[in-house]
């Protein structure tokens, strides 16, 4: 084999396993989606099966974390760090957060001294619209009332 004909062949394996690094990363970042739980109750199972052990029952709008993503299964993980399966057809694109904090101030303006807007408990979900960049998630309320939030107080941005 001439040198010319190595390094062609070097080059080649080189830019294949470049190609297929980028590939699995492109998948790697997909995996950490957020959705949400679609109408009505969904059923978490232990595996991607209806046969599988069935663990809980998750109610609509709850915001869960996409970690493998198969052709009619999504393993996810909740606010608490559970990981379980769930049908791909019970999720829904839609953003949602969860409170985490215990009484949480949604302010007129990203910034801790802006008037408050609305008060949510723990546990209530509300929809994720956009970043700001700076720390604060920009949410509404399920009545249509819209504010920011601290990244912080809420899981799932």
């Amino acid at each position: 084999m001439s040198l010319k004909s190595a390094l062609a062949s070097a080059l080649l394996f080189f830019s294949a396993s470049i190609f297929f690094s980028a590939s699995i990363l492109g998948n790697f970042a997909h995996a950490a989606d957020y959705v949400s739980l679609t109408d009505g109750p969904a059923i978490f199972y232990d595996a991607p099966s209806t046969k599988a052990k069935k663990i809980f029952v998750g109610s609509r709008y709850l915001p869960l974390e996409q970690v493998v993503n198969l052709d009619v299964w999504v393993k996810v993980r909740d606010s608490s760090g559970k990981l379980a399966w769930v049908e791909k057809r019970m999720l829904s694109k839609q953003r949602m957060v969860l409170v985490t904090g215990s009484l949480v101030a949604i302010r007129n303006q990203p910034d801790t001294d802006a008037a408050t807007v609305f008060q949510v408990r723990q546990q209530v979900a509300l929809e994720w619209l956009e970043d700001t960049g700076s720390g604060w998630i920009k949410v509404r309320h399920l009545d249509g009332t819209t504010g920011y939030v601290k990244a912080s107080d809420v899981w799932g941005s």
